[in-house]
C-alpha cells in the first residue's frame, strides 16, 4: 500500500466531515416532512408544505454544509476515495433514526453498518492518487470523450424512463424508482462538481478558470442535477424508511459514481490488478453490509412485540403497500 498523498488526506478529512453533516440532515429533514405531512399534503403525494417548516430548512442547511465539505473534498482526492466514505452518513443517520425517529435498528443492522465502514476503509486505503489537472479545459476534454458521452446518454435515458414511465406507476410502492433517479443523476453531478471544485482550486492558486465557458457549463449541470435530486429525495424520505433509504441510496450512488469516475477520469488506469481487486472486495463488503441492514431492519420493530409481528408504517423497503402509509391490515405499534 502506497502512502497517502497530502491531497488525499485533505480529501479524506473533508469527506468524513461531510458524511456527519449529511447523515444528520436526513433525520432533521424527515422531522420537517412528517410535521408538514400531518397538516397538509405529503411530499410523496406532490405537496410542498415542507417549505414552510423550520425543521426542513434546518435539515437543508445541514445538508448544504455537508455538501460544501464534500464539494471541497473532490478538489483534492479522486471520486473513488471520496464517494465510499458516504457510508459514514449511513451509520450516523441509522443511529439517529433509531433514537430520534424511533425507527428501530436491530443488532444485525448494526453489524451491517460496521461492514459498510470496513468496506469503505478498504477502498480508502487502496485508492489511487489524484491525477494532476492544470485547467478546467482539461476536464472538459475528458467529459467529451466518446466513452463518457455514451455513459451520460445512457444515464439520461434511464432517468427519463424512471420519471415519465415508472414514477406514475411505481413511485409510491417501489423505493428503487425515487432512489434510482437520485443515484443516476448523482453520478453526473459528482463529475461536474469535481470539475467546478478543481476550477475553484486552480483559481485560488492564481489561475482564473472562470474565464472559460467550460466552467460555467459544469456549474449549470450541477444546479440542474441538484434540484432534481432534492425533489426526488424528498419524495423518497416522505414515503419510505429513513434508515434504509440511506444505505440503498449510498450503494446505488456510489456504484454509478465509481463507474462514471472510472470512465471519465480513468482512476484505475495507473493501478495494478491487485489494488483494483482489493477495492472491488471492499465495495462488495459494503454491499453485504447494506443487504444485511435491509434484511434485518424490521426485526428491531418486531422484537418488542413479544412474538407478534408488527410492521412499522414505512415498511417494507423496496416495495411499499398503498401510498407509503400503512394498510389497515397492519398492526402499528403506538
Amino acid at each position: 500500500m502506497d502512502q497517502m498523498s497530502p491531497d488525499n488526506i485533505n480529501g479524506l478529512i473533508l469527506a468524513v466531515s461531510s458524511s456527519i453533516f449529511i447523515g444528520s440532515s436526513f433525520i432533521i429533514k424527515k422531522k420537517g416532512l412528517k410535521k408538514a405531512g400531518a397538516s397538509g399534503v405529503r411530499a410523496g403525494e406532490g405537496g410542498h408544505g415542507y417549505l414552510s417548516e423550520p425543521w426542513w430548512w434546518a435539515g437543508m442547511i445541514t445538508m448544504i454544509v455537508g455538501e460544501v465539505a464534500n464539494f471541497a473534498a473532490y478538489a483534492f482526492a479522486p471520486a473513488i476515495l471520496v464517494t465510499p466514505l458516504g457510508a459514514l452518513s449511513i451509520i450516523f443517520s441509522a443511529v439517529l433514526a433509531h433514537f430520534i425517529l424511533k425507527e428501530k435498528l436491530h443488532i444485525f443492522g448494526v453489524l451491517g453498518c460496521v461492514l459498510c465502514v470496513v468496506g469503505s476503509v478498504t477502498i480508502v486505503l487502496h485508492a489511487p492518487h489524484e491525477q494532476e489537472i492544470e485547467s478546467v479545459k482539461q476536464v472538459w476534454k475528458l467529459a467529451i470523450e466518446p466513452s463518457f458521452l455514451v455513459y451520460a446518454a445512457v444515464i439520461l435515458f434511464a432517468v427519463l424512463v424512471l420519471i415519465f414511465y415508472c414514477e406514475p406507476r411505481y413511485g409510491k410502492t417501489h423505493l428503487i424508482v425515487y432512489v434510482g433517479i437520485c443515484s443516476l443523476m448523482g453520478s453526473l453531478t459528482v463529475m461536474s462538481v469535481k470539475a467546478v471544485a478543481i476550477a475553484i482550486k486552480l483559481t485560488f492558486s492564481g489561475m482564473n478558470q472562470f474565464k472559460y465557458f467550460h466552467a460555467w457549463i459544469f456549474i449549470l449541470v450541477v444546479a440542474i442535477c441538484c434540484l432534481l435530486q432534492i425533489n426526488y429525495l424528498n419524495k423518497a424520505l416522505d414515503t419510505f424508511n429513513t434508515a434504509v433509504i440511506s444505505p440503498v441510496y449510498y450503494v446505488m450512488f456510489t456504484t454509478f459514481t465509481i463507474i462514471a469516475s472510472m470512465i471519465m477520469f480513468k482512476d484505475w488506469a495507473s493501478q495494478s490488478g491487485l489494488k483494483i481487486a482489493t477495492e472491488l472486495c471492499g465495495f462488495v463488503t459494503i454491499l453485504s453490509g447494506t443487504f444485511l441492514l435491509h434484511k434485518t431492519k424490521d426485526m428491531g420493530n418486531s422484537a418488542s412485540g413479544r412474538g407478534s409481528v408488527t410492521l412499522p408504517s414505512n415498511t417494507p423497503v423496496f416495495t411499499n403497500s398503498g401510498s407509503g402509509r400503512s394498510s389497515s391490515s397492519e398492526k402499528i405499534p403506538t
